[in-house]
């Protein structure tokens, strides 16, 4: 039986890339949601827009494994940046997933008995080979570790996520903490905040969600961040910033289709790495 995966975006934008790129995709509206479907590198592709927030988010990831049989979520999108290692185009795989403004305790009662959730490990591995492959440097090197990092990302063909202007230095990427809360974060005090309850890497509104629902299901899950501001706007103005805001969420999503493409080949579905 071919496998499933499902991914997910908060926004259209998060997803639009991903519509158009299965073969002979077929289009349907249920449970409040456009699920495009289709084959992509020996995959079974099924995606969707799933809306902001928590409750939009684990209603979608639920039904994409009810009535699809995905064997696994990867939600990927945009987030406000926490830690001052990265910056604006960087990317965070969700390594921890915390709830910011719930009582975990409670949560933990029901199964999966969890307070705290997690991308699957061999799919974390997977993101953060492709994201050397395509020049990205990790942000926790320093020193010589870090110079030769830089040095071989300089060789890398995907020089588009280098800074602008800035050959020499490459975007970086972190195995990290997510925090998800219901409230758009902004603002120093609601920042500090964040960071003082979770020790969170980046803020968003989903991602712990999507990781509680698939380990409910069993089912494996990826989440995948780029940081698209500092906590420092407010939403209208973030929106403001169209372009930009298209190229992070761009960069998820391309990130987000070579990571199954190196899954496929990883599996002999396809010889694309």
């Amino acid at each position: 039986m071919t496998p499933t995966i499902a991914i997910i975006g908060a926004l259209e934008k998060e997803v639009r890339q991903i519509y158009t790129e299965v073969d002979n995709g077929t289009v349907t509206e249920e449970a409040g949601l456009k699920i495009v479907g289709g084959a992509y590198h020996g995959f079974n592709l099924v995606a969707t827009t799933a809306g902001m927030g928590t409750v939009n988010v684990a209603a979608a990831t639920q039904h994409l494994i009810s009535v699809y049989g995905a064997n696994a979520v990867i939600f990927s999108g945009i987030a406000g940046g926490l830690n001052p290692a990265l910056h604006i185009g960087d990317i965070v795989v969700g390594e921890r997933l915390r709830y910011l403004d719930t009582d975990t305790a409670l949560i933990a009662e029901s199964a999966p008995g969890l307070e705290e959730f997690a991308s699957t490990d061999y799919l974390v591995d997977v993101a953060e080979e492709t994201l050397r492959a395509w020049g990205f440097v990790s942000a926790d090197l320093t020193g010589e570790a870090l110079d030769a990092a830089v040095e071989v990302a300089g060789d890398s063909p995907f020089a588009r996520f280098r800074r602008e202007g800035e050959a020499a230095d490459p975007r970086r990427y972190l195995r990290g903490t997510i925090a998800t809360g219901d409230r758009f974060c902004t603002g120093a005090e609601m920042r500090a905040e964040v960071i003082a309850a979770t020790q969170a890497d980046c803020v968003e509104m989903e991602g712990a969600a999507v990781a509680h629902v698939t380990a409910k299901n069993g089912v494996d899950c990826l989440v995948l961040r780029a940081i698209s501001d500092n906590c420092d706007e407010a939403y209208d103005a973030l929106c403001d910033r169209e372009f930009d805001l298209d190229e992070y969420a761009r960069t998820a999503s391309s990130l987000t289709l070579a990571i199954v493409r190196r899954v496929a080949a990883k599996l002999g579905l396809s010889r694309e790495g």
